[in-house]
């Protein structure tokens, strides 16, 4: 079967299968949590964008991520609810994994890359008539809590995605492993090449963070119980893993499986050396940097007042994107923002070392700032936390608590694609507070920076390969890593605000000239660095083609 239907680049022939747990192609196709889901649909957009020969393989999850809402306290909410897609096509496809012995079928859909512009999509279910209700399970929620369940998701996504491939006769050159859930791919592919180095000619890999929960570990007695392995005996596979320990780290098994690995930033790859030094047997650590699909992020008009040189058409876009925003921030809170007022946002995934609530760390000095009268700011907070992280759920009621009694303060529900892109058009300045080295790449400051918003960080990711602080960026300095997390959460909190009261908000309201420009250096110097052509073109001149 063809599962291009656009003629492809000669310069991109290499053909390529990316695997990955989750795609943020559309708002619609609800099948992502986050920053990954992110990237991976940004990658498949300029896929499409440059006619390359990749198709994404996923996971149709039946319930998606979850579904953010409230309950009537106006606390944060989950809610699963059973999805519906009548754009995918069923490709008549099944595959049969075992799965602790028992056997689990594969249904395959297709997303033609028409229909959303973006590269080829096979997603895989399991929730299908001819699976009992524990196997339909496994393809119901992205991200399950459940260890086994876990375990399962990734032998459905890598040898049941290989077979379903195989099924539909593709020949694919090369397995890219975005992240380590595909690893069992590597066992369905020794059976076919019998010899490790010729495999590892077929598989590239990526890591994306530096964090345990990135980096998963299982028992290797149950990971082999459970048919991670596709049935190799257990001497082949501690022989050609490299395993003596009970634990199975699956980043250490995909660094020992591919011919070239990378890390997602200049910075990330430093830490990603570092953290693997003592792996042995792992293949090279390069970094190609992630980045953002222009073509979909960016506001045209925003675009189209750069390109004609006009400041006040730009300025005056960027404060219709913030009124667009605005009416969101009233729909959900009943709060009407000042498209006037410097209004800052952070968003994104909850997790304690991103730091959501270090803004509000000195909370009367983070209150002044909302409450005065001259130059005052407006702060908006939205982001999923894990449905089953009691912490981040707690950090997330604990913000729209504290917002009730502040007018200038909102937190938003439902943080998905669209809002995610109002979020960025709609803001001035985009607010990023990881601890330093923690933050692999961090790429939504790249879309808000397409859009004319300011990019305010911890010197981390992307950050360090763009930043220009006052020029197209803000950059707080690195706090002494010798110091006690507390400390460096006081420092770090210190320097933001500092960095905010004398140096961002006398420019907004003091010198809206110099503010104006560096909106268009940021939207000029993160075209085309930070655009994913520039990265998926990489991939294959660094990865694929290697």
């Amino acid at each position: 079967m063809i599962l291009h239907d656009y003629e492809i680049n000669p310069k991109y022939t290499t053909s390529v299968a990316y695997f990955c747990m989750e795609f943020a192609i559309h708002q619609a196709l609800k099948i992502y949590s986050g920053g990954l889901g992110f990237l991976a649909g940004s990658h498949m957009r300029s896929v499409y964008d440059l006619r390359q020969n990749v198709v994404g393989v996923g996971i149709l999850w039946s319930y998606g991520y979850y579904d953010q809402t409230r309950y009537e306290d106006r606390n944060v909410k989950a809610e699963f609810i059973h999805k519906h897609y009548y754009f995918l096509e069923d490709l008549g496809i099944r595959a049969t994994v075992s799965i602790h012995s028992q056997d689990v079928h594969i249904k395959a859909y297709y997303l033609p890359p028409h229909v959303f512009n973006s590269a080829p999509l096979i997603l895989l279910s399991t929730d299908i008539p001819e699976n009992d209700f524990l196997a339909r399970t496994i393809t119901h929620k992205l991200y399950d809590s459940n260890e086994e369940t876990r375990i399962s998701q990734e032998i459905v996504l890598g040898i049941g995605g290989v077979k379903v491939l195989e099924a539909l006769k593709q020949k694919i050159d090369v397995y890219h492993m975005n992240e380590g859930h595909a690893l069992p791919l590597v066992y369905e592919l020794y059976s076919k090449f019998k010899d490790m180095n010729v495999l590892k000619r077929h598989v590239v890999f990526t890591t994306h963070t530096p964090e345990d929960a990135g980096n998963e570990e299982h028992s290797f007695e149950k990971l082999y119980k459970f048919g991670f392995f596709n049935g190799l005996d257990i001497d082949t596979v501690r022989t050609i893993m490299l395993q003596t320990d009970d634990n199975f780290n699956l980043t250490v098994g995909a660094l020992r499986s591919a011919k070239i690995t990378n890390a997602v930033s200049k910075f990330h790859g430093e830490v990603a050396n570092r953290m693997w030094a003592e792996c042995e047997g792992r293949c090279e650590i390069i970094y190609i940097t992630n980045a953002q699909n222009r073509r979909f992020w960016t506001d045209r008009g925003m675009m189209s007042a750069l390109d004609e040189d006009e400041n006040y058409a730009l300025t005056g876009r960027k404060k219709h994107l913030k009124r667009i925003l605005f009416n969101i921030v009233a729909d959900q809170t009943g709060k009407m923002f000042d498209p006037d007022i410097l209004t800052i946002v952070w968003t994104r995934r909850f997790a304690e070392y991103k730091r959501p609530g270090l803004l509000k760390r000195d909370f009367e000095r983070f209150k002044k700032l909302l409450e005065r009268k001259e130059h005052p700011i407006q702060v908006i907070w939205a982001g999923k936390p894990y449905p089953f992280d009691t912490k981040s759920i707690n950090t997330f009621n604990e913000l729209i608590h504290i917002s009730h009694s502040l007018k200038n303060m909102a937190v938003l529900v439902g943080y998905e694609l669209d809002l995610s892109r109002i979020l960025k058009k709609g803001s001035d300045v985009w607010l990023n507070t990881p601890r330093v080295s923690r933050e692999a790449s961090g790429t939504s400051g790249m879309a808000a920076s397409m859009n004319g918003t300011i990019h305010f960080s911890t010197n981390d990711g992307w950050h360090p390969e763009f930043a220009k602080h006052g020029i197209n960026a803000f950059t707080i300095p690195v706090a002494d890593g010798t110091k006690s997390l507390e400390e460096q959460d006081y420092d770090d909190n210190k320097n933001l605000m500092d960095i905010l009261e004398n140096e961002i908000i006398p420019m907004y309201y003091n010198k809206p000239e110099q503010w104006t420009q560096m909106m268009k250096t940021a939207m000029t110097d993160v075209i085309p660095a930070f655009d994913s052509g520039r990265m998926v073109n990489e991939y294959y001149l660094k990865m694929y083609n290697h």
